[in-house]
């Protein structure tokens, strides 16, 4: 039976019920905190294997010769970078009720460019925006939703900034469940909305902002059999702590000394952190890392939060341009925080000139994405100057969406369309320079060779490389 292998115990009061009684929102009735799942080798002290007696706990070398292993396998729940590692997340009770788009398997790739820039001997990006939707909501949407039509739901539903609307959407669709979006009038990303649309959701906008949606869900769920698949969901966090486990993974299993993610409703933070401090549990790894989340300027409650003194989460009025984090009160704060505390990291915040930088920059090592994943490399440099992170330690940025999840914001930084003249005027020169040298914007010339030939002359000429022979 399900119950057998997992409970879900309040993060807040500390309450564990068993998973077939929590209400529709996942909230606790005691103290309406949010619940994780926990397993035989939860809640021990770090770094030692708890005891069971029934000798069932997963054994550290033998999980990583099977994960291996799967990788050559042509079963649908082996090719998922998700389920690949389903012995560390035994929540469905049959496996192949996994519903897959083949999500995780990202890659991991190095930024020799940025690292120098910033000062550091070895900077990787763990691209999830190389799922199939294009965001690190697959992760998390293959599990909760798995769950979902496991237990016979047919109706699942979310609140969404754009790219979970997205993830829900081609999942549902694939399950043969039927689905509904809630958005916030105005400030969408419309390339993710898209996406929902196109896989079939029905979506409805709300003449509120993202937290209005998730009251009114939160309403709804509560009267009709709706699953709700917001990041509230536990088994959400379930499939996105496993880029934890590939990212270990594909360095030959050595931790990284610093992981850097963004911060919006902070779940994907939470969920890493809950991946590592599980695989230190079990003896997979030597330590954890720690685990640090930059916010932007204009959607910062953590970050006011990490500030305080007295450490009260406050809710804000949420203005970024980087709308996949333009979220004012976050339901996973407190799992974030805790995971801030527990591994030792920090946070910060960056304003919309730092993200548009941070992005061009990522941008020209040719690799893609969007505003939000950007405030990682933006938040970096500050990390770097604050001695947060220092010169040999392996940094890892978690890049959440791909680049064409907001082309729009791309199309107007190269244009120089993306900031407000205030704005531009607050640069300062030497990276008001940084930007002229990474906007290429288009150059809309005559149809005459003369003519395409003197562009490209001067254009050669200004970047002091000279015409081929």
């Amino acid at each position: 039976m399900i119950a057998s292998t997992h409970n879900l115990r309040c993060t807040e009061c500390g309450n564990s019920i068993a998973p077939e009684t929590v209400n529709a929102n996942f909230r606790c009735p005691l103290c309406n905190g949010l619940y994780e799942v926990c397993y035989a080798w939860s809640s021990k002290p770090a770094g030692s294997i708890p005891a069971d007696p029934a000798g069932n706990l997963p054994n550290p070398s033998a999980l990583r010769w099977l994960w291996q292993e799967r990788r050559s396998s042509t079963l649908a729940v082996d090719q998922s970078g998700v389920w690949r590692f389903r012995d560390l997340l035994p929540i469905l009770k049959n496996p192949d009720h996994a519903v897959t788009l083949r999500e995780g398997n990202t890659p991991l790739y190095d930024l020799p460019r940025c690292g120098k820039a910033v000062g550091l001997d070895w900077l990787l990006a763990k691209h999830q925006g190389m799922n199939p939707t294009g965001s690190f909501k697959d992760t998390g949407m293959t599990t909760a939703l798995s769950v979902a039509a496991e237990r016979g739901f047919e109706w699942v539903a979310c609140a969404s900034t754009g790219n979970t609307s997205a993830a829900m959407a081609a999942y549902a669709a694939r399950a043969g469940l039927r689905s509904i979006v809630f958005i916030p009038e105005g400030k969408i990303a419309w390339g993710k909305l898209s996406q929902s649309m196109d896989y079939g959701a029905l979506t409805l906008q709300l003449k509120t902002d993202f937290d209005g949606c998730v009251d009114i869900l939160n309403q709804l769920v509560k009267r009709f059999p709706i699953y709700l698949l917001n990041s509230v969901n536990p088994y959400r966090l379930e499939g996105q702590k496993t880029p934890a486990f590939e990212m270990v993974e594909q360095m030959d299993w050595q931790v990284p000394e610093h992981i850097i993610v963004p911060g919006g409703n902070l779940a994907n933070s939470a969920a890493l952190g809950k991946g590592f401090i599980e695989m230190h549990q079990l003896g997979l790894i030597p330590h954890t890392p720690k685990i640090s989340i930059i916010q932007a300027e204009g959607a910062n409650p953590l970050y006011r939060w990490f500030i305080d003194s007295n450490r009260i989460m406050r809710p804000v009025t949420a203005d970024t341009r980087a709308t996949a984090i333009r979220i004012g009160n976050p339901a996973s704060w407190r799992k974030a925080a805790n995971v801030i505390d527990e591994l030792g990291g920090w946070c910060e915040q960056v304003s919309e000139q730092e993200i548009a930088l941070a992005k061009a920059e990522i941008g020209a090592e040719g690799i893609g994405c969007e505003p939000a994943s950007a405030v990682t490399y933006a938040g970096l440099k500050k990390l770097v100057a604050l001695g947060k992170v220092t010169r040999e330690q392996r940094t890892v940025l978690i890049l959440t969406g791909h680049t064409l999840k907001d082309s729009q914001y791309t199309i107007d930084y190269h244009r120089n369309e993306l900031l407000t003249a205030a704005e531009y005027a607050q640069i300062p020169s030497a990276q008001q320079a940084q930007h002229a040298a990474l906007r290429k914007p288009p150059m809309v010339l005559d149809a005459n060779p003369d003519t395409v030939l003197r562009a490209l002359e001067a254009h050669m000429h200004l970047n002091n490389t000279p015409l081929p022979a």
